[in-house]
């Protein structure tokens, strides 16, 4: 496993086990479980995914200790506001049934985000959470909270992938030292990327599949990627991208495909954004 050095010095594992849309508490645990005797030692979760209990319940099991597992989850719109923020980490925190987590994001860009960001720093101060971050956050977003909270966030959990590589977007992170780590590294297979031919091709001189040539790419960038699959032949696989190199020219052809634009919606669009504020209302 290779590692990344978060900027409060923190060591976050570079490839990890996302368990978006596995909603069954069993299924999930089962994936969890897995995962980690795979050797997955990253686990992504979030309130709204409705697991949290089933990645806590695994991450129990696995007899691991809790110093080499990195939990990750995410605090819901509904709760962006600082006495919601305490109110949603307690939440967690007892759904995971842990004594703390290792990375606790924003989910989403909207609502309360400076009270609940005061909210996130004193429970990064107070020792329960390890280092606190954002997700789905543009350079703007981002520009505007650093502006006037004291935390610097360790990471921004944005969407990326060969369609949708936000090159400009870590080049600013990057200047801020924060982390930039991707959802849906695989675009949940649109625009048929598990077909695409550059891919194909580039797998083929390596003896690699296309899941893990879009992974290589961008572990080679610097971005923590979180995979998922509940399938344990897929989670092997997807571990199985530490023994190749893409070359200069394969990186190349691969950052041809950017299409520059969401493969699932942006988060500048004021439709997104009041469905999403929408959900957070109707919780």
């Amino acid at each position: 496993m290779e590692y990344v050095t978060l900027n409060n010095g923190a060591r976050m594992p570079q490839l990890g086990f996302g368990v978006y849309q596995i909603p069954d508490a069993a299924e999930c645990q089962a994936a969890v479980e897995n995962a980690l005797d795979v050797g997955y030692r990253l686990i992504d979760t979030a309130a709204s995914y409705g697991n949290e209990e089933a990645v806590g319940a695994a991450v129990r099991a696995s007899g691991i200790p809790r110093d080499e597992v990195f939990v990750t989850s995410k605090l819901w719109v509904s709760d962006m506001s600082y006495e919601g923020a305490k109110r949603g980490f307690d939440a967690t925190l007892k759904r995971l049934g842990l004594d703390y987590l290792d990375l606790f994001l924003f989910h989403q860009p909207f609502g309360d985000i400076f009270g609940a960001w005061r909210a996130m720093e004193e429970l990064y101060e107070q020792g329960v959470v390890r280092a606190i971050g954002v997700a789905n956050f543009y350079p703007d977003h981002l520009a505007n909270l650093m502006a006037f909270t004291n935390v610097t966030p360790a990471v921004d959990q944005i969407e990326c992938n060969v369609f949708f590589q936000r090159h400009e977007d870590q080049t600013y992170l990057e200047s801020r030292d924060v982390t930039m780590e991707s959802w849906a590294p695989f675009a949940e297979g649109h625009n048929d990327l598990f077909h695409n031919p550059v891919l194909t091709a580039i797998g083929g001189a390596h003896g690699k599949s296309v899941a893990q040539v879009a992974l290589r790419w961008q572990l080679q960038r610097g971005i923590v990627c979180i995979p998922k699959s509940v399938r344990r032949e897929r989670m092997e696989q997807n571990f199985d991208v530490f023994d190749f190199v893409l070359s200069d020219d394969e990186m190349a052809r691969i950052a041809a495909l950017d299409e520059h634009e969401s493969t699932f919606f942006s988060h500048h669009d004021p439709k997104t954004v009041e469905m999403i504020c929408g959900l957070a209302r109707n919780v």
